[in-house]
């Protein structure tokens, strides 16, 4: 039994419930960890000691002789452990220790070795794990549970029937799993009849298969309602020194044969069962003398939950376990055990997982030591009167002889009504406090010292005294409410500061009196609370308000002069343009969320010799910074170009000013067109940048990309140039990435639909951008968006 404390959150704390979460998730699968190995230490010993009483041989050659076996078997050591406890005779009747047959200790290994070399290794996997599960397995109904939970992926099996054969040779359900109450109601007791499968295979120790139901149903009487409910199934007799007397049914709905390898998987299910249903045996009958009988019935009449527990102990003195000699009623539920009879059975036999709780190290050290344990105390749920209550307990283990004597003392009402006032106080950091006006007496609780930093020898003050005790700025209000409320008896809530170790707490007075008949204020009530935290979040909560105000400021003024600065850098024509015989129409709209003003930008000149230059560019980021290198980018790259610079070696050149900048993060992207009108020849260049759509007799495409990267990646970038001849009637479309990417689809999907939108016909005729950017852009622009729509004249627009 736990016997772990309960304890509560710190006060104040605001701890992140993920957090928590996690940190519980993970003690709980430590705990459960450990119960594995503490349940799996309890097997191996046990068939250490079993192997000890065989051969006589110490504790560490009883282990190695169970290595060595498991080895040469292909086995696991538990299910070494498994099979060697399920092949211990059966426990004589009457008094004395168990006689072990010597079954398990003389067993071939080559003979063992041989038998499991044709098991398939899926098989010998699957069993190994099964005899881990086994460890959690405390009851016969959990064994079906787990070997209906171990069968039904591999071998399809829909129900688990587990028998024992009665005294007078008919069988007794004790385990089942996959099959309903009724079902469970009308074949839990079977009398020794002919025809009944599970039956047959007891009497001949060999399993019985039922694979044909029309044959199967001719020859057994078979359970189910109706029978052909499961259409075929297995019935394994457990291995055991004698004549075995548990039987394991496998039940499956669908028909067919068990092929040899699950066959040999169940023969193996069925030895592994016979350890694990071992320690399922009711014990053997003790004497009923005078002295246990009396034990046992002042056991049952004591008012507490107890036990009377003897040590079992190995060859070499060490307690393996102890037996509960005499138990009271309520032992049972707090074991985990609720309706069953403790008494005669071992104590790890009813809760496994004891090895690994305090209790079990407290029951060896009072053995040892002589000194009585009282443990802390902790919470347990039981049930009383229908309805679940949370109750106290601490546990106390005191020795008696060569005995020890476990009790659970369940703490009263009042107990628990003190623990709530003193929990309620810690939780809410407050504490009470009361006055008597008539004898000046003054009470107050633990938590008002501790929240004014008064040491409790000295006393607490009268009431009179309690507004010293606050700041000089504080002392007025908190004078004026204590008179009203002795004089008037007005009740009051007043808040005030102390110093104490040097730091300011912020403190709550509640306080009201009770007068006597004539209304003459006796005895004041009230409580005092520390307000700090909430102070001083309500502070950290106007700091913020105050610096959320100053951004949004911030970012207006930001937002407005981002805007002026592009209105004035960015002039935008209202009508399309005329460059060396292309009709250019552009457009660009800013983003609809944060400052509203990024760094897209476009520029259409006709150049001296008689070319046209086309340049769209995109900088990261927004606002004035945005703004700025924009500015500085499309004027220089405009200058590099007119003043004889190729493509290339302008973008070349702007790389190397980004990279050299005041912001030296900034990057940026880039398309630079040059149209030559004699040829009608376009060369292009581009740094990072979608390439520009071409639609040529309604069939829209992408421009082959030559290489180059984003300006402000590297300093050795390589550009490319790519031409283009462009004939009457195309139309070529240059554009920054806020019109074709739109979260949560890719780029490549807005390309395609931009590509669609520009072979789509339009009813408003070429001269408009409107249709196409009212396809392509959502409700609420994230980006900016910048278009430049280039046409070539077609022979009738001459």
């Amino acid at each position: 039994m736990t016997s772990e404390p309960v304890t509560p959150a710190q006060p104040g704390a605001a701890p992140d419930l993920v957090e928590l979460a996690k940190i519980v998730a993970r003690q709980r699968a430590e705990l459960d960890r450990l119960r594995d190995q503490a349940a799996t230490s309890a097997v191996v010993e046990r068939a250490k000691g079993a192997v000890m009483a065989l051969s006589g041989c110490t504790a560490d050659v009883a282990g190695e002789q169970l290595l060595q076996r498991a080895k040469a078997a292909r086995h696991t050591l538990l299910e070494e452990c498994w099979i060697t406890l399920g092949g211990l005779a059966p426990t004589p009747p009457g008094p004395g220790r168990p006689q072990a047959s010597a079954g398990p200790g003389a067993r071939d290994s080559e003979a063992a070795a041989l038998e499991r070399s044709a098991v398939p290794d899926d098989v010998s996997a699957a069993l190994a794990r099964l005899g881990k599960a086994l460890v959690r397995v405390t009851t016969p109904h959990e064994l079906a549970r787990c070997l209906l939970r171990h069968l039904g992926p591999d071998l399809s099996a829909d129900a688990v029937l587990i028998y024992s054969r009665r005294p007078d040779g008919g069988l007794a359900l004790i385990g089942h799993a996959g099959v309903d109450g009724r079902l469970v109601a009308q074949w839990s007791q079977v009398p020794p009849l002919s025809g009944m499968a599970a039956l047959d295979a007891l009497r001949a120790g060999e399993p019985r298969w039922l694979e044909d139901f029309t044959a199967d149903e001719g020859q057994y009487l078979l359970i189910g309602d109706p029978p052909d409910r499961w259409r075929s199934r297995a019935w394994l007799p457990v291995p055991a020194a004698g004549a075995a007397e548990v039987c394991v049914g496998v039940l499956r709905g669908r028909a067919g044969t068990f092929t040899e390898r699950d066959r040999v998987h169940l023969r193996g299910l069925a030895e592994l069962c016979a350890g694990r249903l071992r320690a399922f045996d009711t014990p053997p009958e003790r004497d009923a003398d005078a002295a246990t009988d009396a034990v046992q019935a002042l056991f049952e009449a004591l008012p507490v939950a107890a036990m009377l527990l003897t040590p079992l102990r190995t060859a070499t003195g060490e307690t393996e376990d102890f037996r509960v000699e005499a138990a009271t009623a309520q032992v049972s539920d707090l074991l985990g055990r609720s309706g069953e009879e403790p008494a005669g059975r071992r104590l790890l036999e009813l809760r496994p997982v004891l090895a690994a709780e305090p209790l079990w190290q407290a029951c060896l050290h009072v053995l040892t030591t002589g000194q009585a344990y009282d443990g802390e105390p902790f919470a347990h749920e039981e049930v009383v009167a229908g309805v679940a209550e949370l109750s106290v307990y601490t546990t106390r283990v005191a020795p008696l002889g060569d005995a020890l004597v476990v009790s659970w003392i369940r703490h009263g009402s009042s107990d628990r009504q003190e623990q709530r006032l003193a929990d309620l106080q810690r939780l809410g950091n407050l504490g009470w406090a009361t006055w008597n006006l008539v004898t000046q007496e003054a009470s107050w609780s633990t938590q008002v010292f501790s929240l004014v930093g008064r040491d409790p020898a000295l006393g607490p003050v009268r009431l009179s005294e309690v507004p010293e005790l606050a700041l000089p700025e504080d002392t007025p209000a908190l004078t004026r409410a204590v008179g009203e409320l002795v004089h008037g008896g007005k009740a009051f809530d007043v808040p005030f500061r102390i110093r104490t170790s040097g730091v300011i707490r912020h403190l709550r007075l509640v306080a009201e009196a009770v007068a006597d008949r004539h209304g003459t204020p006796v005895e004041v009530h009230g409580f005092v609370q520390d307000m700090t935290a909430r102070r001083r979040a309500e502070l950290a909560l106007v700091e913020s308000e105050r610096a959320i105000l100053t951004q949004h400021d911030v970012l207006q003024a930001e937002r407005t002069l981002a805007t002026r600065l592009q209105h004035a850098l960015l002039p935008m024509a209202n009508r399309p343009v005329h460059l060396a015989g292309l009709r250019v129409e552009v457009a660009y709209l800013p983003a609809q969320s944060g400052v509203h003003v990024g760094g897209d930008w476009f520029s259409a000149i006709e150049l001296p010799d008689g070319d046209a230059l086309l340049v769209v560019g995109d900088v990261a980021g927004h606002g004035v910074d945005a703004v700025a290198t924009m500015a500085q980018l499309r004027f220089t790259a405009k200058g590099m170009v007119i003043t004889g610079s190729s493509l290339t070696g302008a973008l070349a050149r702007l790389n190397t000013l980004l990279l050299h900048s005041g912001d030296s993060h900034a990057t940026a992207t880039m398309v630079l067109a040059r149209y030559d009108p004699r040829r009608r020849r376009l060369v292009w260049a581009q740094a990072g940048h979608p390439p520009p759509l071409l639609l040529r007799d309604g069939e829209a495409r992408y421009l082959p990309r030559p290489g180059g990267i984003l300006l402000g990646a590297t300093s050795s970038p390589v550009y490319q140039e790519a031409e283009c001849r462009l004939d009457p009637g195309d139309r070529l479309i240059l554009y920054t990435d806020g019109l074709v990417e739109h979260p949560p689809d890719s780029i490549d999907r807005g390309l395609e639909q931009l590509a669609e939108a520009v072979e789509a016909p339009h009813g408003d005729g070429p001269g408009s951008l409107g249709p196409l950017l009212a396809r392509m852009l959502p409700d609420e622009r994230r980006d900016d968006v910048c278009v430049v729509d280039v046409r070539v004249p077609g022979r009738q627009d001459r």
